[in-house]
């Protein structure tokens, strides 16, 4: 792809270079040349190919992502993603171009993307920097040993039981092991919110709600203190 920005994805979490590939893919002025589960298989990509950017996780075994963001070519730009805000001083230390703490909305990793384009003065053409239109509708999640399509439409709403999450749909229900805050990320915010550390919701299914709960058909999901001002804020928007 011309003008593109080439980029690779450096974590050691499956689910999170998922995300970050899913998101990124959105984007017409990024190119992923490679996404690597190690700093050793990140090495192997910077020294084989034309980098311009570098999504590197901080906590990684054996090699850190600070350790490794040291070692490069200080040509080679950082957005830092981790889930853990207390590297972000050392981050900034090492003039990255942006901090990213997990789980990573796509509205944030777009504002890092321009930030970087910002301070490099890269010059992209205008039809290669609009984020695509075609944007997927689905997600597919593993469950019964296979890979399972879920439109988006088709969810209620989003129930966490610890390592596995419940997926109630308009006619059925899915149960995967995943966490609700990976599960958050995937799904488009303008859609979906999170109600309680252990509920998303679909906006679109809700019947009525009041500052304690949220009714969806015979459901009463709760609406958790931490989480009530910005859910009754963004409903009362919406």
């Amino acid at each position: 792809m011309a003008n593109a920005i080439q980029c690779i994805i450096v974590d050691d979490e499956p689910v999170a270079r998922e995300i970050l590939e899913s998101h990124l893919s959105k984007i017409d002025a990024i190119e992923i040349v490679c996404s690597c589960k190690s700093a050793v298989e990140a090495f192997n990509a910077i020294s084989t190919h034309e980098i311009d950017l570098i999504f590197l996780d901080i906590n990684m075994p054996e090699i850190s992502g600070l350790s490794f963001a040291k070692s490069i070519n200080k040509d080679l730009k950082i957005i830092f993603t981790t889930a853990y805000r207390e590297y972000a001083v050392d981050g900034f230390d090492l003039q990255a171009v942006d901090y990213l703490l997990k789980p990573i909305s796509f509205d944030r990793l777009l504002q890092a993307i321009y930030k970087y384009r910002n301070e490099n003065h890269q010059e992209i053409k205008e039809s290669a920097h609009v984020i695509s239109n075609d944007q997927s509708d689905y997600i597919f999640v593993r469950a019964d040993r296979k890979m399972i399509k879920i439109n988006f439409y088709e969810i209620k709403y989003i129930e966490s039981l610890s390592d596995y999450i419940k997926i109630h749909l308009v006619d059925n229900t899915i149960i995967t092991r995943e966490t609700i805050t990976n599960i958050e990320a995937k799904l488009p915010q303008k859609d979906f919110i999170r109600v309680h550390r252990s509920f998303i919701v679909s906006i679109d299914k809700i019947d009525s709600f009041t500052n304690e709960y949220i009714e969806i058909g015979e459901n009463e999901i709760p609406i958790s203190r931490s989480y009530k001002d910005e859910v009754i804020k963004r409903l009362t928007i919406a």
